[in-house]
Parts: C-alpha cells; sequence; structure tokens
C-alpha cells in the first residue's frame, strides 16, 4: 500500500527508456525496441505510473552514453519535467559501471528522480540494491567480452585483405559482391581531374573552387543523393562548396590506385570510440585489389608533389601557381623556390628562395630569377634534348642505359649495404632481449630495469623491421629502372609532337631544377641552372652545333642561353 501511495504522490514525466545496440540485438527479439516498449508500458500501467514518455535509442552502444535519446532525456531532467526513469534492466541504461552508478548513485538521487530497472528488480524507492553494482559489473564485462569477439573478428578480416572501411569517394560496393569495390564513373572522373589538376600545377585551395565554380557536388552531399550512409557533416548549406582539406584528402587516398588498406586508425579500448592514427607501418596493405581510377605512377607522382615544403599561402587570389611551382630549387640551400609577382611598373611573375635570410631563413641570396628566363631556357634545353634523340636515337638510348646502369649499381650497392647493417642489428637486438630476460629469470636484473631494457629493445627491433623492408622494397625496385629509361624517352617524343610547355608534361620530364645565385655584373652577369630530370637525373647533353640564342622575353629584357656542362 505504501507503494501505490508513492505512486499517487508522484508529479511529472514518466520516461520509459529504451535502448537497442547492434550486440544486442544477437540476443534475440526480447531486447528488441518494441518488446522493451510493450514491457515498460505494461509495468507503468499496472502500477499507476501516468504521464509516460518514450526515450529511444535505437542502434546506439551501452558504452557510450553520448546517445540522442538518452541525452533528451537528460535535458529534460534538468529542467525539472521528469519524475520517474523506468528502464527494462539495468543493461539498457549502460553497459559502463562508473557511469550508471554515477548516474543511479548521485545524477538521479540529486534531482529526486526515482529510477527503476524492472527485470533486475531494482526501484530507488526501496533504498539501495546491493545486488546492482555487481549487475553493472556484468554487463560492461559483457561488452567487453563482445568488443573483444568483434575486435578478433575485424583483424581477422582486415589481414584476409578484406576492405574493412567504406568505399572512398569515386567508388561503390559491388551489388554482387560487397567486399568488393567498383568504380563510379562520374564521381570517378572527378578524382581524375582532381589530380590532373594538381599535376597542371594548380593548389587544393584552387581546385576547390574550380570544382565550386563547376557546381560539382561535394562527396557527403553526392552521397546523400544516392542514398548511401557515411559519417561527416550533413547540414553543409551549399552542396558545392569544397573545401581544401577535402581535396589533400583525395590526393591522399592511396586506394584510388586500386589498393585496400586496412588498421589506418583504432581506438584504445570498448569504452573509448575516438579513432587515433595508426603509425603506417601498422597499416595492412593488399595492392591492385580492385579497378584503379588512378595508375600508381601519377599518384605518386602527386604525393611528391604534396609531401615537399609547404607552400606560403598566397595573399592575393590573382597570383595563380606557376607551372614551375614545386620544380625550382635553390641550387645552394636545397630550399623550394615560391613563386609571386614583383609589384613594379610592369607586374613581373618570378621566383625566389623560401629559405632567403631577409624573410628570417639562412640563405645568403634570394636566387631571384624570373619566370619568363626559365621557361626560355627549359624550353631550350628541351629542344637540345628532343634534337639530339632525333639525330642519334640509338646514342640516346645507349647513354641512358649506361647513366641507369651505372647509377643502379651505385644504388644497389648503397642499399645492400644499409640492409645488411640492419640485418646484423636486428640479430643482436633479439640476442640482448633473450639475454636480459635470461638475467631477470635468475635475478640477476630487476624487473624494473628488464620492463626499461625490453622496451627500449623493442622499440628498436620495429624500428629495424619497418626499414629492413623498405630497403628491401626499395632494391625490388631497381629492376624497373630500364623500363624508366623507356618511359623517359616516350616523355621526350611527347614534347616533341608539342609547340608550348605545360604542367604535366614538364612534371612528367623533369624531377627538379636547381637555380644557383647571378654571378658577375652588367652584361657579363650568368646565371647557371641545372635540370634534373626524372629517372635518370642530370644528363650531359653532347655538342649539338647550338649556337648562343637570345631572346628579348619582355620589353627592354633580354636573355642569353649559352648549353654548358653542369
Amino acid at each position: 500500500m505504501q507503494s501505490n501511495k508513492k505512486d499517487k504522490d508522484i508529479i511529472g514525466i514518466t520516461a520509459l527508456y529504451c535502448r537497442l545496440s547492434r550486440d544486442d540485438g544477437m540476443e534475440g527479439d526480447s531486447n528488441s525496441v518494441s518488446n522493451q516498449k510493450k514491457l515498460l508500458s505494461k509495468y507503468a500501467k499496472e502500477n499507476g505510473f501516468t504521464n509516460t514518455r518514450y526515450y529511444v535509442d535505437d542502434g546506439y552502444t551501452g558504452t557510450n552514453f553520448n546517445r540522442p535519446g538518452f541525452q533528451k532525456m537528460l535535458e529534460d531532467m534538468d529542467m525539472g519535467y521528469i519524475s520517474v526513469v523506468i528502464v527494462k534492466d539495468m543493461s539498457r541504461l549502460g553497459r559502463d559501471y562508473l557511469q550508471v552508478g554515477y548516474y543511479t548513485d548521485s545524477y538521479f538521487p540529486d534531482r529526486n528522480i526515482r529510477f527503476i530497472a524492472v527485470n533486475d528488480c531494482v526501484d530507488s524507492a526501496d533504498g539501495e540494491n546491493e545486488l546492482a553494482p555487481f549487475r553493472n559489473v556484468m554487463n560492461e564485462m559483457y561488452a567487453r567480452d563482445i568488443s573483444r569477439k568483434v575486435r578478433s573478428s575485424h583483424r581477422i578480416r582486415g589481414n584476409a585483405g578484406e576492405p574493412l572501411s567504406q568505399p572512398p569517394y569515386g567508388y561503390l560496393k559491388d551489388p554482387n559482391n560487397k567486399k568488393r569495390w567498383i568504380i563510379e564513373p562520374e564521381a570517378a572522373k572527378v578524382v581524375r581531374n582532381i589530380f590532373r589538376m594538381r599535376l597542371e600545377g594548380k593548389g587544393n585551395e584552387t581546385i576547390a573552387r574550380i570544382l565550386q565554380e563547376s557546381e560539382i557536388k561535394i562527396p557527403m552531399a553526392y552521397w546523400f543523393e544516392r542514398g548511401l550512409g557515411r559519417g561527416g557533416k550533413k547540414s553543409q548549406p551549399n552542396p558545392y562548396k569544397w573545401c581544401k582539406s577535402t581535396i589533400a584528402r583525395i590526393l591522399a587516398q592511396q586506394e584510388y590506385c586500386g589498393d585496400v588498406i586496412n588498421f589506418k586508425t583504432y581506438s584504445k579500448s570498448f569504452k573509448n570510440k575516438t579513432r587515433i592514427e595508426n603509425p603506417v607501418e601498422n597499416w595492412a596493405i593488399f595492392k591492385n585489389v580492385h579497378e584503379p581510377i588512378i595508375d600508381r605512377d601519377t599518384f605518386e607522382l602527386v604525393q611528391k608533389l604534396v609531401g615537399k615544403t609547404k607552400r606560403r599561402s598566397r595573399k592575393k587570389p590573382e597570383e595563380e601557381r606557376h607551372m614551375f611551382s614545386d620544380l625550382l630549387y635553390c641550387g645552394d640551400c636545397g630550399s623550394k623556390m615560391w613563386f609571386h609577382i614583383k609589384k613594379n611598373k610592369i607586374p613581373l611573375p618570378c621566383f625566389s628562395c623560401s629559405n632567403y635570410k631577409g624573410d628570417r631563413g639562412t640563405c645568403p641570396t634570394t636566387h631571384f630569377i624570373r619566370a619568363d628566363s626559365i621557361e626560355y631556357v627549359v624550353m631550350k634545353e628541351l629542344q637540345r634534348l628532343a634534337k639530339f634523340l632525333k639525330s642519334d636515337e640509338l646514342t640516346f638510348a645507349n647513354m641512358l642505359a649506361e647513366k641507369t646502369n651505372k647509377d643502379m649499381i651505385a644504388e644497389q650497392k648503397h642499399l645492400q649495404e644499409e640492409l645488411q647493417k640492419a640485418v646484423v642489428r636486428n640479430d643482436t637486438v633479439l640476442k640482448l632481449y633473450e639475454k636480459v630476460y635470461e638475467d631477470n629469470a635468475m635475478g640477476k636484473v630487476t624487473d624494473e630495469w628488464f620492463m626499461q631494457l625490453s622496451h627500449k629493445y623493442e622499440v628498436e627491433r620495429l624500428e629495424l623491421k619497418t626499414k629492413i623492408s623498405e630497403l628491401k622494397e626499395q632494391i625490388d625496385n631497381l629492376s624497373s629502372m630500364e623500363q624508366n629509361k623507356e618511359s623517359f624517352i616516350s616523355a621526350v617524343r611527347k614534347f616533341m609532337e608539342m609547340k608550348t610547355l605545360t604542367g604535366p608534361l614538364l612534371r612528367e620530364l623533369i624531377d627538379h631544377i636547381d637555380v644557383y645565385h647571378i654571378e658577375g655584373k652588367g652584361k657579363n652577369r650568368t646565371q647557371r641552372v641545372v635540370i634534373h630530370y626524372r629517372f635518370v637525373g642530370y644528363i650531359e647533353i653532347p655538342d649539338t652545333d647550338d649556337e648562343n640564342y637570345i631572346v628579348n622575353t619582355r620589353q627592354g629584357v633580354a636573355v642569353e642561353y649559352i648549353p654548358q656542362s653542369a
């Protein structure tokens, strides 16, 4: 009778809270939201609880309390609307015993809220329940066990090459095989255009602006339009507003080469769902699994461009990137040369050393060079190269073969020496670890000292493992230098068919260009420029009977081209 009196005195909302996660669904229909509603509604009616309201979280784990239904219930509690909370059992409230204990022991009592767990016979109106804390611990143990099983299954599938993540923009899951990705033509075309524009020398901000002006929908809007669920912000008011960060992510996606990459991120525990970046050496990479959108050579070339020193942000939008951006480097300090427009009577596009001491750097001079001058010099040098190939293709091919073979032998010797050192050191570390383990077992080394040494050796062993793997891969890649020679000759032939320089062609032919400081004064001034070609490095072109040539690059300024060995 006393309980009924309490029930009649209750004023406010009776919250009927239901929660179901995917893991709970494995237990059968008893935990379904509909059955929870029926049970709670029946209990409330039989015990005189009126003014009921459902708060539901369907598909949310019990280890995370940031659930929309639960948070809404907390808001109503803070406003004083709720006087009773009823759940099916303690596990519906949550599976973190510390958090559940906080709500049942502190949060609810502080707000005079009665808490009832029907199947666990818990009712705060009856006083403390000694078994409730044990039930909370058991509920958390259940969540921990489920998490362990899921992680184990996740690891097995990931190591078998099954994609663990959603397909990136440009791919879809194959309707006939969910473990396989297929190309989505419309989005793939956008991805190819992004890579093409990056090769042309355009920055991420410029690419984003071009896509926005072309009214290309951003990935989230594209997925939403097709009913594809993806995580991330869905409230973007402008579906065409691309961000440079999105462009950067797309350019860094190795999956576009046809690869599957698993374990890029991880979470610390089943309680903390925050994703943490995993070191590259812990990734599981499976190459050529699905059809590529971007060929591997193009992807690697873009990574090289992206990975170079971060470019100074432009203050004015009209200062678009020049086609020689990311190709010019200071011949003395090795820093990248920045493109800018010098504001004289006539605007002058030019490059200068980014490490100049006048700009808080260490290089003593600017290594200044005009954009029109470098364009002219490179054009003349490429014309000499093409002329040599056209006049004597056999000699040209033999020269490249001799150079690549010489470089390959020197590089192979160096890599093999480094590999041998790493292998020997790895064996030494293993022996040292075994010895310190034996000394600890025999009592010669304390547990504390053993832990410090074992951690040190383990870290070094992992570093050596990564280094050995990288060295082996580099040695294997040396065998492709013969193919690289053919690729270079093909790029020179392509230049012979074109009348102007373009960004993609430059990056297909040239690795980088060293620009040295101007020497001499007045008419005797000279500036050394050394071109390093892709695959083959610097080439000393035999005399092709080219005469010195002077061209007026702009009014009042002339450049004389003098072929000379580096």
